[in-house]
């Protein structure tokens, strides 16, 4: 039997790792355990290990890894210890990482000190800002790498890493998003009792490297919110640094206005189905480069966060003024809304098969727990 620890900080990596759970937890000499931790835990981010609970894994262990307020390189000491000592008391055949948290990022960590195989889903994409640093570290700490695509791939070369570790499932988020048991648009507006029939989504997050200037960020795009004529559905930020300057933004401003529900957290699921039926996503979230594209909805991109990102056409790039979100806003609303979407970038689903095929092999065991780094010649 082998043990697989996947690490979730995040209602988004949750998501996106969910189908690979669910894959390893219905095979047979395989077993998923889920280490649940960071914003998660925290009620003011609408405690959504409540969400991965109900999800009906049998294996889940909570780790509170973070007070209100506590720096990154704090929650990353704390995380290491949690988690370390989860590992040496349970200790896992292959932790399984994604993405670019400082919860992914201890997770590399504590399973290369303490010479256990560790898996980096969606390594090799480019972000920017401390994401984008946070991302390769976690790359260079783990053995085996799921990329999303070529490209991703091809930069992971870059870094050295072996060909014979990466192996290309696409975005399992993909998986979910072509599901055909989404709940129904219906449903879920009436699970969130949102009134709305036509609306945008707000998802801005803080963006570390401008802290001394987030507060302004966050009161034009609040402006500009209130300056259009959508409603507006708005999910808080990430806990990241700054998220606060943010939160006082919207409960300052928003909180009384019918035009504008704001939620904690939205379930993956339900969020999908939300932004499927969208006019458009306005934020810096990786949803308005990523998955709102490939539904074919409009997005305005603001900002340096997701700058090095991969753009499709339906993405409208603009700067912090209010007036320059305004004008996307109304290019937005004249789209045509795209049918032929193009998922080529992000794979074409059945992720979850991919990666179950590739650690049942004999040679994914067999992977060096001692990195060499290849050099390109």
């Amino acid at each position: 039997m082998k043990t697989i620890l996947f690490v979730t900080g995040t209602r988004a990596d949750f998501g996106k790792l969910k189908p690979l759970m669910q894959a390893v937890d219905k095979t047979d000499g395989l077993r998923a355990v889920v280490f649940v931790t960071g914003m998660h835990t925290l009620k003011l981010y609408g405690r959504t290990q409540n969400e991965v609970e109900r999800a009906g894994f049998r294996d889940i262990h909570v780790f509170h890894n973070q007070c209100p307020n506590e720096a990154m390189d704090q929650i990353l000491a704390n995380t290491i210890s949690g988690l370390s000592r989860f590992v040496h008391e349970n200790r896992p055949d292959l932790i399984v990482v994604h993405g670019d948290r400082v919860e992914t990022l201890a997770g590399a960590i504590v399973g290369a000190l303490n010479n256990l195989l560790v898996a980096h889903v969606e390594g090799g994409e480019r972000s920017g800002t401390i994401d984008e640093l946070i991302r390769h570290a976690v790359s260079k700490m783990s053995h085996a790498h799921f990329v999303s695509n070529r490209e991703a791939a091809d930069r992971l070369l870059q870094l050295g890493e072996v060909p014979e570790s990466i192996f290309e499932i696409g975005s399992p988020d993909v998986d979910v998003m072509k599901s055909a048991s989404l709940p129904s648009l219906r449903e879920t507006l009436d699970y969130y009792r949102i009134p709305f029939d036509r609306y945008g989504i707000l998802l801005f997050h803080p963006v570390t490297t401008e802290l001394e200037s987030l507060d302004g960020h966050a009161e034009q795009v609040v402006s500009a919110l209130e300056r259009s004529p959508l409603k507006w559905i708005v999910v808080y930020p990430n806990n990241d640094a700054g998220s606060h300057s943010i939160l006082r933004a919207y409960q300052a401003r928003l909180t009384d206005q019918t035009r504008f529900r704001l939620f904690p957290s939205i379930r993956f699921e339900f969020f999908l189905v939300l932004l499927e039926n969208a006019t458009v996503l306005l934020g810096n979230s990786s949803a308005g480069v990523r998955e709102a594209p490939m539904y074919g909805v409009p997005s305005v991109n603001v900002g340096t966060r997701q700058h090095l990102r991969y753009v499709g056409k339906e993405v409208i790039n603009v700067g912090y003024s209010a007036d320059e979100i305004l004008t996307a806003l109304t290019t937005c609303g004249e789209m045509r809304r795209s049918r032929e979407c193009d998922w080529s970038h992000f794979g074409t689903g059945g992720s979850a098969d991919l990666f179950l095929a590739a650690i049942k092999t004999d040679d994914f065991w067999n992977i060096p727990r001692q990195k060499v780094f290849r050099d390109l010649v």
